[in-house]
C-alpha cells in the first residue's frame, strides 16, 4: 500500500512539472511596451531593429491616458529578450517612401567589469499587463523630412511664426517640461550633447584648429562670393523642391516598382559584364598599341593630305569625262539590253556544253581525227600530206613550156599584145582585157596506175586543151591521167592509207 502511494505521488509530482513547464513555454514571448510622444506612420508587423538586425515586430499601437503613444514591441530573437533599463528606442525612416521602424539598443555598452543595468519593470496589472515597461525618457520620436519641408510652404510658415512668437506665453512656467520634450522629439539634440562632449574632451585640439584656421579659411575668403551664390541657390533649390512635394512623393511611390522593373536588366548587364571583363582585359593589354597606332595616325594623315587634294583633282576630270561618256554609256546600255537574249542562249549554250562534257569530247574527236588521218610504220607516226612543189603553181601571162597546165594561147597573145600596147603608152591602167585571158592551172594528180607524165604528154595534153578552149575539167584530168580512172580516188586511197606510199 505504501508503495502504491509512493508511485502515486511520483506521478502526481511529474503530471505538475509537465504542466507548469507547458505553461511556461507557451508564454514564452518578449514583448516590451515602449511610450513614444509621437509614433506617426508606425504600423503593425513593421521591423524592430537592434544594430541594423531585424529582432522582431511591431505588434500593436495604442493610446495611452497621457495621449502619448504606446508601442508594443515583440521580440523575437532569443538573444535580446532581456532589456535593460538604459535600454533606448527610437523611430527611424526605413525609406523615402515613409516607412519607418523602430530601432533599439537593449542596453548600453559598459565597462569590463561594471555591472550591467537592472531589466525592464514587469507590468503587474493594467493595460499592458505582462509586458516590460519602456519609459517615455528612454524613446525618441524622429522629424519627417516633409514637415521639414512644409515649413518652408504658406501657411506653415506664418503659422511656424505665429508658434514661436507666442511660444514664451503658453509655455510660460513650464521649462524644464519643454526641454525634455524638445529633447525626447528630436533625437539629435541628445546626440547633439553627446558631441558637445566630445569637444570638451578635445578642447586642446580645437585650441589648435582655431589657430591653424587662418590658413584653413583663406580658401573659403577667397571664395566667398560662390559660397554666397552656392548658398542662395541652395535655398531656391530647396524652395522648388518644396513646391514639388507631392510629385516626388508620388516619384518614392513608384520607386519600388521601378527597381523591381531594373533588377533583371541589372542581372542581365551583371552577367554582361562577367563575359566582357576578358574582353576589357585584353583590350587594357593592347592598349599601348593602340595609342602607338593613333600616335602614327598623326603623320600619316598629314602626309596623306596631299595624296587626297590630288584625288580631288582627278575626281573633277573624271567627272567631266563620265559626263562626256554618257552617249557612250547609254549606247553601251543599248547594245547591252539588245545582246540580252543572244547572252542568255550563249550561257545556255555553255552550261550544256559543260553539261554534256563537249569541250572533252571535241578534244576526243580531234585527237581519234588526228590518228585516223596519219599512219604508222616501223619507225613511228608519220603524216599524210603531198606538196606540190611546181612552177605551175605561180600566175603567169606568158607560156611556159616546163609546165604542164593547159593554157589558152589565144587569150595569152591577146593579153601579152594589150600589156605591151600599155605598156608603150604610158597609161596608168592595166585594163581588165589583160587578165581576162589568165585561167587557172590545172594539176594533174597522180595515181597509182598511172606512170609518170613525159614533157611530150603535158604538151600534148596542153594542145589538146588548147584546140578544145574551156573544155570538160574531166576530159583535161582523163588527159592528164592518160586513162579513164578519176584520180580523186587515188587521193582519197592515199589519204586513207589504202594506197602504196612511193
Amino acid at each position: 500500500m505504501k508503495r502504491l502511494l509512493a508511485i502515486t505521488a511520483v506521478i502526481v509530482a511529474a503530471l505538475v512539472v509537465l504542466v507548469v513547464g507547458t505553461g511556461a513555454r507557451s508564454d514564452s514571448s518578449y514583448k516590451v511596451r515602449a511610450i513614444f510622444d509621437n509614433a506617426g506612420f508606425l504600423v503593425p508587423g513593421e521591423d524592430v531593429k537592434a544594430s541594423g538586425v531585424v529582432i522582431g515586430t511591431i505588434s500593436a499601437l495604442e493610446v495611452t491616458p497621457q495621449k502619448k503613444a504606446a508601442v508594443v514591441l515583440e521580440i523575437t530573437d532569443p538573444a535580446f529578450k532581456d532589456f535593460k533599463q538604459d535600454a533606448t528606442c527610437a523611430v527611424r525612416l526605413q525609406s523615402l517612401l515613409g516607412e519607418k521602424y523602430v530601432a533599439c539598443e537593449p542596453t548600453q555598452p559598459r565597462n569590463e567589469g561594471e555591472r550591467p543595468a537592472p531589466s525592464l519593470r514587469r507590468i503587474r496589472d493594467g493595460p499592458g499587463k505582462g509586458e516590460y515597461l519602456l519609459p517615455i525618457s528612454r524613446t525618441q520620436s524622429s522629424v519627417d523630412l516633409d514637415m521639414l519641408n512644409n515649413v518652408m510652404q504658406v501657411p506653415e510658415r506664418e503659422r511656424l511664426a505665429l508658434i514661436i512668437n507666442e511660444l514664451g506665453t503658453g509655455l510660460a512656467g513650464n521649462g524644464e517640461e519643454l526641454r525634455a520634450a524638445i529633447r525626447r522629439a528630436n533625437p539629435a539634440l541628445d546626440n547633439f550633447d553627446k558631441f558637445l562632449k566630445v569637444l570638451a574632451d578635445e578642447n586642446q585640439t580645437l585650441a589648435k584648429l582655431a589657430e591653424d584656421s587662418d590658413l584653413d579659411l583663406s580658401p573659403l575668403a577667397r571664395e566667398r562670393e560662390s559660397i554666397t551664390r552656392f548658398i542662395d541657390k541652395a535655398g531656391a533649390t530647396a524652395t522648388a523642391t518644396a513646391e514639388k512635394g507631392d510629385a516626388l512623393e508620388r516619384n518614392f511611390e513608384l520607386l519600388p516598382q521601378f527597381l523591381t522593373e531594373l533588377r533583371p536588366t541589372m542581372q542581365r548587364l551583371q552577367g554582361f559584364t562577367e563575359a566582357a571583363t576578358p574582353v576589357f582585359e585584353d583590350l587594357g593589354a593592347a592598349a599601348p598599341s593602340i595609342n602607338q597606332l593613333f600616335a602614327q595616325l598623326g603623320p600619316f594623315s598629314e602626309a596623306a593630305l596631299p595624296t587626297f587634294r590630288t584625288l580631288g583633282d582627278a575626281a573633277e576630270i573624271s567627272r567631266r569625262a563620265l559626263v562626256a561618256a554618257r552617249p557612250v554609256i547609254r549606247d553601251l546600255n543599248q547594245l547591252a539590253t539588245a545582246v540580252g537574249p543572244l547572252g542568255n542562249q550563249f550561257a545556255t549554250g555553255l552550261r550544256s556544253l559543260r553539261s554534256e562534257y563537249g569541250i572533252q569530247n571535241f578534244m576526243r574527236t580531234t585527237l581519234g581525227f588526228s590518228g585516223a588521218l596519219n599512219g604508222y610504220d616501223s619507225v613511228s607516226h608519220y603524216a599524210r600530206v603531198y606538196a606540190l612543189l611546181t612552177i605551175c603553181l605561180r600566175e603567169a601571162v606568158e607560156p611556159n613550156i616546163s609546165c604542164s597546165t593547159g593554157w589558152d594561147r589565144r587569150q595569152a597573145a591577146a593579153g601579152a599584145s594589150a600589156s605591151a600596147s600599155t605598156l608603150d603608152s604610158g597609161a596608168s591602167e592595166t585594163g581588165a582585157d589583160a587578165s581576162s585571158g589568165l585561167t587557172l592551172p590545172t594539176v594533174a594528180l597522180p595515181t597509182a596506175a598511172a606512170p609518170k607524165a613525159t614533157t611530150g604528154a603535158a604538151g600534148a595534153a596542153a594542145d589538146g586543151v588548147a584546140d578544145t578552149g574551156t573544155g570538160d575539167e574531166q576530159s583535161a584530168l582523163g588527159s592528164a591521167s592518160g586513162d579513164g580512172e578519176d584520180p580523186r580516188a587515188g587521193v582519197l586511197g592515199y589519204l586513207l592509207g589504202t594506197e602504196t606510199v612511193r
